[in-house]
């Protein structure tokens, strides 16, 4: 692992990736050190309330703490965020209009054909946030009680079991199908119109399997609803330390929901990497990540090469996912 926390395979593509985003020309350091003149835009591509939203808001106050500048959250939820990037992507690049990136933006940036931005190329990596597993759960009908046991139990009812997801081409449908796809197992995908109803309808027994953020699904495990049988992360999350990961029973399994923050491309260096300097010291903090932890997400400081790589490799692992789902917007 890097110190990063994203697995190591990620970064060998480090020296081969070349982006036009990291290719801002050096500034005076006394631009970078007046930086910021003005309040700054923090763009979520989601509504208000959501994970972007939420640590926007906690980014913002600290930049604001260390700069003396007002950061504004300005949430962008329409036309799966697209109508957010678009804007985000045409802003002047001086550092003071910036954007969360989460897993759905990659998502949504491979599943249009047309977009009036281009993700990798439009934007300058800053740094990674925190990363968010999630925890696959069955009803409690089910006779299984592990990863393994599943895959042998759906084996034996091809076609049977159903899974529900927050809608085609949501985080968690990709990382069902994928999960289909390295078990080589037959379940019906029942989409619904965001996890809290697939949930609810797994915990009805009207589907049996669901793919959540653990804040959602946490509860329901407690309350002996839904049975947790494995989070998505390549390893054990400190969050539900005692949960075995799937990939602990199908190797090289991963899908995690992650935030990162970007700046239109063209943004100083000079900046950015201020910026990155002052998100890596807030993510050491405990209450910053104390409250991270109340989200069901882990802190995850990066350079600016690690996130530009990690966003190379995502968009096209979840390129070949939505390929081999056949996911289509809504």
């Amino acid at each position: 692992m890097g110190r990063t926390g994203i697995p190591l395979r990620i970064f060998v593509v480090l020296t081969a990736v070349s982006f036009v985003c990291l290719g801002a020309a050096a500034i005076p350091d006394a631009s970078a050190q007046q930086y910021p003149t003005k309040p700054i835009r923090i763009i979520a591509l989601s509504s208000p309330a959501s994970g972007p939203d939420i640590i926007g808001r906690l980014i913002g106050q600290k930049f604001t703490e260390a700069w003396g500048q007002q950061v504004i959250v300005d949430t962008r939820p329409g036309a799966s965020g697209i109508i957010g990037a678009e804007i985000a992507s045409k802003a002047t690049p001086d550092g003071h209009t910036l954007m969360i990136v989460t897993s759905q933006a990659v998502i949504v940036s491979v599943m249009y054909e047309k977009l009036p931005y281009r993700l990798l190329k439009d934007f300058s990596p800053i740094s990674m946030l925190a990363s968010t597993p999630f925890i696959l759960a069955v009803h409690p009908a089910v006779p299984v009680s592990s990863i393994r046991e599943l895959v042998a139990y759906a084996k034996s009812k091809p076609g049977e079991l159903r899974y529900g997801s927050g809608g085609s081409g949501s985080p968690p449908h990709l990382s069902a199908e994928i999960f289909k796809r390295m078990t080589g197992t037959d379940i019906l995908h029942v989409p619904y119109k965001g996890v809290t109803p697939a949930l609810m309808d797994t915990v009805a027994g009207q589907v049996q399997i669901v793919i959540s953020v653990i804040p959602a699904v946490l509860p329901t495990i407690k309350a002996g609803k839904v049975k947790a049988l494995g989070v998505t992360s390549a390893t054990r999350t400190p969050l539900v330390p005692d949960l075995p990961t799937i990939a602990e029973t199908v190797p090289g399994y991963e899908f995690i929901g992650w935030y990162s923050l970007v700046a239109p491309a063209r943004t100083p260096a000079g900046i950015l990497s201020k910026i990155n300097s002052e998100i890596a010291r807030v993510l050491k903090a405990s209450e910053f990540r104390e409250r991270l932890a109340a989200l069901g997400a882990e802190p995850i400081a990066s350079t600016q090469q690690e996130l530009a790589a990690y966003m190379q490799v995502q968009t096209e692992k979840m390129r070949k996912a939505v390929q081999e789902s056949g996911a289509r917007p809504d």
